[in-house]
């Protein structure tokens, strides 16, 4: 699949990102959230972490918002702007105040891990079709959406299904399922996450959240219940990643594209928070570049592997050069890696010659 741009305007850039993002408070250490003392702070948004990771990449970005007119607001605007995401398209609520939440260390598919949201009524969930800079939302090559906006009310179901609506000269719709079965409430159907991803060019969705949300088991019937985009990726976890391309020839190909798998990294992992929102940066930034897709799962792994290894949602990714290099090893050599904390910093030849586990 070919990126190409959506027009001459000045304001084009890469990537836009829509979503919400939400002050992160981080306990100071591991236990109950009832027990933890303190917390420090720091941001969260699955949309705003993959501007903030393609702009460390050397990317132009946008993140299209709403937050607070609010301390919380203004830190999130700050933060996000720190890393060269041009922010300048978040609107401020005067009304609605910015979402927060907090959670404890632990991996979040653990049973002791905790989340306690606050985001109810906030600024972001007011986005709708008519509160939001769609020209702006639309001007860059991908705009990057993620199933948590669909959740979030009525109004932002409404601003999914305009932005992933069939459109003369729209942006590649990149969509991340990202289901989370907390914010979908009474009522609510998850299905409507698949009405979504049909509509986009390349979707991001975890082989465990189609089973959860959707009832469907394995990558093969996922792609046959998506078979509008391009090109839908589908993350098995620690096995690894399978990409169906429509646009590639090769000797795998029928009626679902080419099938490309590319196996996880052996990674010492610090904190599994942000991972999936990294993978999908370095596929995006790979596809940005034209690489093939073999690469762009590479680099979607690498870019995970950089945020597994670091306690935060956000780390920066591996250098480009550093990352080109990984990618392009053989298959023996690919399997053979292993990262641990400060790898991003290592050049190649350590990295290469890292322990096998």
């Amino acid at each position: 699949m070919t990126v190409t741009g959506t027009g001459n305007a000045p304001d084009v850039v890469d990537v836009v990102a829509l979503g919400e993002s939400m002050v992160t408070f981080l306990p100071t250490r591991p236990g109950r959230l009832a027990d933890v003392p303190s917390f420090h702070r720091s941001i969260g948004g699955a949309e705003s972490n993959v501007a903030c990771a393609l702009a460390a990449a050397g990317h132009t970005t946008r993140w299209v918002s709403r937050v607070g007119a609010d301390g919380f607001g203004d830190h999130l605007v700050e933060a996000v702007g720190a890393y060269g995401v041009d922010v300048s398209h978040v609107r401020r609520d005067p009304s609605r105040p910015t979402g927060v939440y907090f959670r404890t260390a632990g991996d979040r598919a653990g049973d002791t891990h905790e989340v306690a949201y606050y985001r109810a009524g906030s600024a972001a969930s007011a986005m709708s079709p008519a509160g939001v800079d769609l020209d702006a939302a639309r001007a860059g090559r991908v705009l990057h959406l993620s199933g948590i906006t669909a959740a979030l009310s009525p109004d932002c179901l409404a601003l999914m299904r305009e932005l992933t609506a069939p459109r003369a000269g729209r942006p590649l719709i990149s969509f991340d399922v990202n289901h989370r079965p907390g914010l979908w409430g009474e009522g609510q159907d998850p299905d409507v996450l698949l009405e979504l991803a049909r509509g986009a060019d390349i979707v991001f969705v975890g082989e465990d959240e189609a089973r959860l949300a959707w009832g469907l088991h394995g990558a093969r019937a996922v792609r046959e219940a998506l078979p509008e985009p391009g090109i839908v990726v589908v993350k098995q976890g620690k096995g690894g990643a399978v990409a169906f391309d429509k646009d590639t020839d090769g000797p795998c190909e029928d009626a679902d594209g080419t099938a490309t798998f590319v196996r996880a990294l052996h990674v010492d992992v610090v904190a599994a928070v942000g991972a999936g929102d990294a993978f999908a940066a370095g596929f995006l930034s790979a596809t940005l570049r034209g690489l093939p897709v073999r690469d762009r799962l590479r680099h979607g792994h690498l870019t995970a592997a950089a945020t597994l290894t670091t306690p935060g949602d956000l780390a920066p990714p591996p250098p480009r050069l550093l990352a080109d290099r990984l990618a392009a090893l053989d298959d023996p050599a690919w399997g053979r890696l292993r990262l641990g904390p400060g790898w991003t910093a290592a050049d190649a030849e350590a990295a290469e010659e890292a322990p096998t586990p």
